[in-house]
C-alpha cells in the first residue's frame, strides 16, 4: 500500500467520469468499525460485538473485511475471537474511532470505466449537530487517504451515507426530512442539493421521499425506508397496522415511489417490505427496520428483531436476491445504537 496520498482533484467526480455504483456491484471489501462505545450500545456492547462477529463471519469467505480498531490491543482481542472460514480475509486498520456507524462518516466509494477507485469525503456533523463527541469521526476518510491511495473528493457539504441509495443507472433515493433539514446545509436549496448529488455521485435523477421512520435520530435516513435491489426494483418499508405511528408516513413514501420513474421515464417495480413492529428503547421507540440490510458479494445480511415478521421479511429479500444467501443478523441489541446492519457497514466496490 502507498504511504503518500495522491494529488487532489479540483474537478468533480462527474467531470472525471467517476460514479457511485449500486451496492450489488461486486465488492473488493466491506468496511466496519469495531463497536465499543457504551454510550451508543447502552449495556449492550457484548451483544453488539457478537453481532459484529456474525457479520464478519458471513462476509469474510467472499470478500475482504477491513475492520477499524483503535489500537494493537483491540486488534489482538478481536482476532482471538475469530473461528470461522475466511478469517484470513479480515484486515485490521488501526484508526481510533468514537462510534461504529461508518456508513455515515466513512468513505463514499466511486468507480469509473477505466478501472479506477476514488471516494467522496462528505462533512459529517453527527446527524445535525446532535452529538458533539461523535464529530471526531469526520476525520476518518481523510486519515484513510494514505492507506487507500486513491483520489479523495471533498464536496464541502454535510451528507451521510445512510441518506442516499443509488441504482447504478443514474437514479438516487433520498428524503426531504434529511437532506432538506436546516441542521445539515441550511444555505442550500433543493436544487443545490440535487446539483451536488449529480456532481459527486454522477446521478442524473433524484427521487425524493418524505419522512423516515419514527425514532430515527438521523432525521429520516433512506436506508431505513426504501432501497434499490436492482436497477428497476425498489423495496419499500410499509407498516401493516393503521394505528401505528409509522403507517401514514410510510404510505406516503410508497405512493411517491409508485409515481416515480427511472432516468428513461419508466416506472419502477415497488415491492413492499413489512416492519418489525415497535422496538422500545430506554428513551422511546427505536428505528427498527428490515430495510437496513447490506448487499454483499454472496450474501445479503438482513436485520431481524425477534418479531413474527422476521421470516416474512427474509423470504421477500431472498426472492429478490436468488443468487445470494439472505443471512439474518439479530439486531434487537444493535438498534439500541440507533441503527443496524447497513448503518454500520460501507462497501468498497471493485473498480
Amino acid at each position: 500500500m502507498t504511504t503518500q496520498p495522491p494529488p487532489s482533484h479540483p474537478k468533480t467526480p462527474r467531470e472525471l467520469g467517476f460514479r457511485m455504483p449500486a451496492e450489488w456491484h461486486p465488492h473488493t471489501a466491506t468496511w466496519l468499525a469495531w463497536p465499543k462505545d457504551p454510550e451508543t450500545f447502552v449495556e449492550r456492547v457484548p451483544q453488539a460485538e457478537a453481532a459484529f462477529l456474525k457479520i464478519i463471519a458471513a462476509l469474510a469467505p467472499n470478500e475482504i473485511v477491513n475492520l477499524l480498531v483503535d489500537d494493537e490491543t483491540a486488534e489482538r482481542a478481536v482476532r482471538a475471537r475469530f473461528a470461522f472460514p475466511g478469517a484470513e480475509n479480515v484486515r485490521f486498520v488501526r484508526l481510533e474511532t468514537v462510534d461504529s456507524w461508518i456508513r455515515d462518516y466513512g468513505p463514499n466509494f466511486l468507480i469509473d470505466d477505466r478501472g479506477r477507485l476514488a471516494y467522496n469525503d462528505w462533512i459529517f456533523n453527527a446527524w445535525g449537530d446532535k452529538y458533539d463527541s461523535l464529530k471526531h469521526d469526520d476525520a476518518i476518510p481523510k486519515l484513510l487517504e494514505p492507506i487507500l491511495g486513491v483520489p479523495r473528493f471533498e464536496p464541502g457539504i454535510v451528507m451521510e451515507g445512510g441518506a442516499i441509495d443509488v441504482n447504478g443507472a443514474g437514479a438516487v433515493l433520498t428524503t426531504e426530512q434529511c437532506l432538506l433539514n436546516p441542521n445539515r446545509n441550511p444555505h442550500l436549496s433543493r436544487e443545490d442539493i440535487e446539483h451536488n448529488l449529480r456532481d459527486y455521485l454522477n446521478a442524473s435523477k433524484v427521487i425524493w421521499l418524505g419522512e423516515g421512520i419514527v425514532g430515527d435520530d438521523t432525521d429520516g435516513h433512506v436506508d431505513d425506508i426504501a432501497r434499490f435491489v436492482d436497477e428497476r426494483t425498489i423495496v419499500c418499508a410499509v407498516e401493516d397496522d393503521p394505528a401505528d405511528e409509522n403507517y401514514k408516513l410510510l404510505q406516503d413514501n410508497l405512493e411517491r415511489l409508485r409515481r416515480a420513474t427511472d432516468v428513461e421515464g419508466r416506472p419502477f417495480r415497488v415491492v413492499q417490505l413489512p416492519m418489525p413492529g415497535v422496538v422500545q428503547g430506554r428513551d422511546g421507540r427505536l428505528p427498527a427496520s428490515y430495510a437496513n440490510f447490506l448487499i454483499a458479494n454472496a450474501v445479503v445480511l438482513a436485520p431481524v428483531f425477534d418479531h413474527p415478521n422476521d421470516a416474512r421479511a427474509v423470504q421477500i429479500l431472498q426472492s429478490l436476491f436468488p443468487t445470494r444467501r439472505v443471512t439474518p443478523v439479530p439486531a434487537s441489541d444493535l438498534v439500541w445504537g440507533m441503527g443496524t446492519v447497513h448503518c454500520l457497514s460501507q462497501q468498497q466496490p471493485v473498480p
